[in-house]
């Protein structure tokens, strides 16, 4: 009798152990917070609702890698001011509404965790925007009113450039004695409640370290870092201390591991230099071609792949950034952010979107559980997101 008892279990425990690492991960819902693909679309026209043989992202690749549910940045430069960086904000919302017109059997919009998990249940991509850059609300609560009723589930509160009301990490690190303020104004703390108010989740990706802090010790709901790495593992002056992780963590936000090579190797950023600087005719006219410094230095990545595929740092770097992380602040605290579509190069293995289900297999090598892994690869959004619309 015990060894009819037992043999349901037995059984149980052999089907869960032959499951294979691709099995494992296409059964987790699998979110990313960060791809920079929509302002590349309005340069390049393609429909990344086909296979396409450019880029990190297109529809049909994603369903190959697993993706669920894709946060689309919303995002223009500096050069974007008063009168401009709104409308442009709404520009790359109009091509995801287009996109979703034209595939609607493949992707709907979502605004909360209730229609992510429905989407995910209909085998549509669930379409998320994330609005990269405060300057784009121009100074106007009703901007981020509009923005929000549009679909934005969150505002990454500065770009490189700061704003009138927050510091930007980049602007604290090299020129914070010019800034005329480090940290959230009194209209920035304002912006911060507002954000509450409506359920949109706070990003701090960007913003500097005062206005970190600043914002922890605002808002009233868990914040994200949509895309960043640890600065104890490379210096870079828009990764996370430790102390700025223990602080989100603490707070019940969520960072999301970056990809690029730039924020996961401590080595890249010189090599990257030296690859430019070899190449420098063909990224000027790719420049005068694109209008677009990052797309230029993707191509140029691509035109020179043998040689810019040598600099790339191995996805063990990559995974140490996640695992460091984790055992740093906990697995309920981290996720994925991979900026494809933003930047030149990622680790090698990290092509485009096909290739998520390599974390899952790299990931189960350290012994992380299912459960951990369901974490890291979108449970831990879905619950912030959750905290922050209230469904």
């Amino acid at each position: 009798m015990k060894k009819l008892l037992l043999l349901p279990l037995l059984l149980l425990l052999t089907k869960t152990q032959a499951q294979t690492p691709m099995e494992i991960h296409q059964r987790a819902i699998l979110v990313d917070t960060h791809n920079d693909i929509l302002s590349n679309e309005l340069i390049t026209k393609l429909d990344i609702g086909q296979l396409q043989t450019t880029g990190n992202f297109d529809l049909v690749r994603a369903k190959k890698g697993g993706l669920d549910a894709q946060v689309f940045s919303i995002w223009c430069g500096e050069d974007y001011g008063k009168g401009t960086a709104f409308a442009y904000a709404n520009r790359e919302i109009d091509s995801l509404y287009a996109l979703i017109a034209r595939y609607p059997d493949k992707i709907t919009l979502v605004r909360n965790s209730k229609e992510l998990e429905k989407a995910v249940k209909e085998k549509k991509m669930a379409a998320l925007i994330g609005v990269e850059g405060g300057h784009m609300i121009e100074d106007r609560m009703d901007y981020i009113d509009s923005l929000a009723k549009r679909g934005m589930r969150y505002l990454t509160l500065t770009w490189n450039n700061s704003t009138s009301w927050a510091s930007s990490a980049r602007d604290e690190t090299h020129r914070r004695s010019s800034l005329a303020h480090v940290g959230l104004t009194d209209f920035g703390k304002q912006v911060v409640h507002h954000l509450n108010d409506l359920g949109v989740t706070i990003d701090l990706s960007h913003p500097g370290e005062q206005t970190f802090y600043d914002v922890l010790a605002t808002t009233n709901k868990p914040v994200i870092a949509s895309h960043s790495c640890a600065y104890a593992l490379n210096p870079a002056y828009r990764n996370l201390k430790d102390d700025q992780l223990k602080a989100l963590a603490k707070n019940g936000g969520v960072v999301f591991v970056n990809f690029y090579s730039g924020f996961v190797d401590s080595t890249y950023s010189k090599k990257a230099g030296r690859f430019l600087r070899a190449h420098k005719a063909e990224m000027d006219s790719l420049e005068k071609i694109y209008h677009d410094h990052d797309l230029a230095n993707i191509r140029l990545n691509v035109i020179y792949k043998t040689e810019s595929d040598q600099i790339r740092p191995p996805l063990s770097e990559l995974i140490h950034q996640i695992d460091y992380i984790v055992k740093l602040i906990g697995v309920d605290h981290v996720g994925i952010g991979s900026d494809f579509d933003g930047a030149e190069s990622y680790p090698l293995g990290m092509d485009d979107v096909t290739d998520y289900p390599k974390i899952t297999a790299e990931l189960l090598k350290l012994n992380y559980t299912e459960k951990d892994i369901d974490k890291i690869l979108g449970g831990n959004f879905i619950r912030v997101l959750k905290a922050n619309t209230g469904k």
